[in-house]
Parts: structure tokens; C-alpha cells; sequence
């Protein structure tokens, strides 16, 4: 028998098989390490295509961190510990220092997490606050872009001398990849902002997803360009970006122009994150990774769509995803009121919301494969969500039945499988 430890929550699920039923999707134990705080120290020091911090900032000026929040990993206790040390030193007063979490549509930063994001040292000392896309008071106007996208952001962005970029890179499922410009459209931007350029994902005359857009890409992605455009209105002075391990530590970091570095970042993740695969299989087990990746099932549908390009059409998926938080959004399950995905795709093009379209690509993976969920979200959510409930994976895997040769994708989220024969590989450009 053999086993892999497949992370749920802030724990893990032991899953035994047999030997040569599942082929494990994860690079071999290579040589990257956490980085140390001198390491990280001396990247910042060395900053791709952009002057270095003491060339940027000057004493007496203000400066804006902005750090993601709690559903990602992003390394951000350690790198925003040692920017703060570094901008006081490069004279920015503490009073003229502060953090605002890029929440976007997401809920507010609990205390907790504000002690874990930032280190409990730097929560107390330093000025922290959540962006509130709903709160038309928070917002400066700037017009619209040539697509018509309303560009409404957080104001926070213009009242600082220095705004400082933070964030992680991974893929993004219609993004192409997170961190860079994520961090400020749709991070610090409207409701309004946030629906537009989601929008931009959907193709509502041939249906479907906009050409161009998908995990991995970037170039031709219509999110991505409209997320960039409205991002540059903050002229962002510097910019790090991380890449984190399964235990969310920093094992690779870019510092920079916020464009370049971030560009560079997104190609070397795509390089080191992408795996072949001969065929695409019957079974597929994907863990989305254990916390905060399995925060909640909109975050864990992340892992889903990775998982999706190793299963077979018809075939299983078993995602495992602890969903502590539940869904993510209250109103998430009004969507699965809909027939099937081509009347919930109908309701969008009258009345969009972001979150229909994550439950618009989760209904579609769900007519396409037969997706069961390890999770402790209610019985009853989970089947109106078309998914099949089971708490433990074994419990998943009877439903199944005698389905063989299948795939295990212990950081479901983190690695896109490539089929050589073309099935999923279109999903990189």
C-alpha cells in the first residue's frame, strides 16, 4: 500500500492505495528552501527593472502596504515585518506608515489573522484596515477605460506618497495568474470595478469563457489587461511579490516594477508549476492544498479547475477541501437555482455578479465530470451545488466505485497538469 498526507484545514487527510492505482502530481522534493529574512533582505536590495527602495523613497514621506488577505499565501508576516523595518529606516515615520489588506469582495480581517498576516509585533505598531468595495465613500472616481470598465479605487491608493505592492503568485483560473495588479483591481477596487472587469472573463455571444482567457495566461487576457490598466492609476511605486511552499513559506521572491517584476514572477511560476501528463484519467483525488486555500469552497474551486485538466470527460473528481468558512459568499448558492450552467451564463449576461460567474464555472465542471466533495459544508448545499457530499475520502471513493488508474494532486491549486495530447495544456499561452 502507499499513502500521501493531502492537506484539509489547518491538518491533513491520510489517503492510502493501493501501489500503482494513483500516480502522484507533484515535482519531486527538489533543493528550494525557505528563504532566510537576509535572503529576502538582499532581494529587495536587488529589484528587477526598478530603482532600489533608498533611490524611491525619501525621509519625511508617506507610504501604503498593501497585503492580501486571509485566503492567501502569501509569506506576508515576513516580508511586510522586514519592509516596515526598511521604510522607517529609509526615513518614513511610523505615524506615516500604513496597511490596508486588499480584500476586494471578500470579508473583513479578522484580529487573529491581522496578528498572523503581519506578525502580532507589527499589527500593534502599525495603522492596519480593511478596503470596503461596497462603501462609495471610500472610492475616488477616475473615469472609465476604453472597454467602458467604471475605474473606481480605494482612496487610501492617493492619499499616501508611496504605495507598495505585496502578494503572492499563483494561477488564477481567469486572471491567468494572482499577485501584481490583483493586488490593487480587484483588491482595492468598487463593487462597481470588481463586476466590470470580471466581466471582461465571460463571452456571452459564442458563450462560454473569452478566448484568451484562462490559468496561466496573460498575454491576450482581457481580465488581466482591464486588471493592469485600472492598476496603473495608482502608479504603484514598488512592487514584491512571493512564491510560497506548502506550508505558505517564501521560497522564491520578486522585487520590482510592478509590471516587470510581477510578469517575471508569472513565468518562472508557469516553468516550475506546470506538469505533463500522457492522458488525462478517470480518477482524479485533489487536495486543495489545506489552509487558507481550503478556506472556503470559493477558493477551493481553484483546485477544481486544476483538476480538471488530468480527469477524463465523465470521469471523478474528489476534491478535498475542509471549507471552514463555508462557502465564501451568503448568497453563493442562489445560482444553483438554475437548470443547468447555460441558464445560470443567461442570468449573468442580465444581472452579474462575480460570484455567479464562480458558480457558473464550478455548475459547468460539475455536468462535465462527477465531482465529489470531502468537505463538512451540509449534505444538502453540496448537492444542490451538483456535487456529491462524503466526509471522508474513502467515503468519496466508494461512491465512485471500481474506477482504476487515476491521479493524486496533493496542492491542487499550485500545479497545472498538461496533457501532451492537447486535453488541458490549452489552459497555458
Amino acid at each position: 500500500m502507499s499513502h500521501v498526507e493531502l492537506g484539509y484545514g489547518r491538518g491533513s487527510l491520510t489517503f492510502e492505495f493501493e501501489d500503482g492505482r494513483f500516480a502522484i502530481l507533484e515535482p519531486a522534493a527538489g533543493e528550494e528552501r525557505p528563504l532566510t529574512d537576509a535572503e529576502v533582505g538582499a532581494l529587495i536590495d536587488d529589484p528587477f527593472d526598478s530603482q532600489p527602495l533608498e533611490e524611491i523613497i525619501s525621509p519625511g514621506e508617506s507610504a501604503l502596504l498593501v497585503v492580501s488577505d486571509a485566503t492567501r499565501a502569501t509569506g506576508s508576516a515576513q516580508v511586510v515585518n522586514l519592509l516596515v523595518r526598511r521604510l522607517v529606516q529609509l526615513g518614513v515615520a511610523p505615524h506615516d506608515l500604513r496597511v490596508i489588506f486588499a480584500t476586494g469582495i471578500h470579508r473583513r480581517v479578522t484580529r487573529e489573522e491581522k496578528a498572523e498576516l503581519l506578525t502580532p509585533f507589527i499589527a500593534q505598531r502599525v495603522r492596519a484596515f480593511d478596503h470596503d468595495a461596497a462603501d462609495e465613500s471610500r472610492h475616488v472616481s477616475l473615469g472609465v477605460t476604453e472597454r467602458g470598465t467604471p475605474v473606481e479605487l480605494d482612496r487610501a491608493l492617493f492619499d499616501h506618497s508611496h504605495v507598495i505592492l505585496t502578494g503572492a503568485v499563483g494561477f488564477h483560473y481567469f486572471a491567468g495568474f494572482t499577485g501584481g495588479r490583483k493586488s490593487v483591481c480587484p483588491g482595492l477596487a468598487s463593487k462597481r470595478t470588481i463586476e466590470a472587469t470580471h466581466l471582461q472573463a465571460l463571452d456571452f455571444e459564442k458563450g462560454g469563457r473569452r478566448a484568451g482567457v484562462g490559468a496561466g495566461r496573460l498575454d491576450g487576457n482581457a481580465v488581466h489587461e482591464e486588471c493592469e490598466r485600472i492598476a496603473a492609476e495608482a502608479a504603484p511605486s514598488f512592487l514584491v511579490n512571493t512564491v510560497t511552499d506548502e506550508r505558505g513559506r517564501v521560497v522564491r521572491l520578486y522585487a520590482g516594477d510592478w509590471r516587470a517584476a510581477h510578469r517575471r514572477a508569472c513565468a518562472e511560476y508557469a516553468d516550475s508549476h506546470t506538469m505533463k501528463i500522457s492522458e488525462r484519467r478517470a480518477v482524479v483525488v485533489a487536495s486543495a492544498g489545506g489552509a487558507p486555500h481550503d478556506i472556503n469552497l470559493i477558493q477551493a474551486h481553484k483546485a477544481l479547475e486544476m483538476a480538471s485538466y488530468a480527469c477524463a470527460d465523465g470521469g471523478h473528481i474528489v476534491l478535498v477541501a475542509e471549507c471552514a468558512d463555508g462557502l465564501g459568499r451568503a448568497d453563493f448558492l442562489k445560482w444553483f437555482d438554475a437548470a443547468d450552467s447555460r441558464e445560470l451564463e443567461a442570468r449573468l449576461r442580465q444581472s452579474y455578479e462575480v460570484s455567479g460567474q464562480t458558480a457558473w464555472s464550478l455548475l459547468t465542471k460539475a455536468e462535465r465530470f462527477r465531482v465529489h466533495l470531502v468537505s463538512t459544508l451540509p449534505d444538502e448545499d453540496v448537492r444542490l451545488m451538483r456535487m456529491r457530499p462524503a466526509r471522508t475520502i474513502e467515503e468519496a471513493l466508494a461512491q465512485v466505485g471500481g474506477e482504476t488508474g487515476g491521479y493524486v494532486m496533493p496542492r491542487g491549486a499550485a500545479f497545472m497538469p498538461f496533457a501532451e495530447r492537447g486535453a488541458g495544456g490549452e489552459a497555458l499561452g
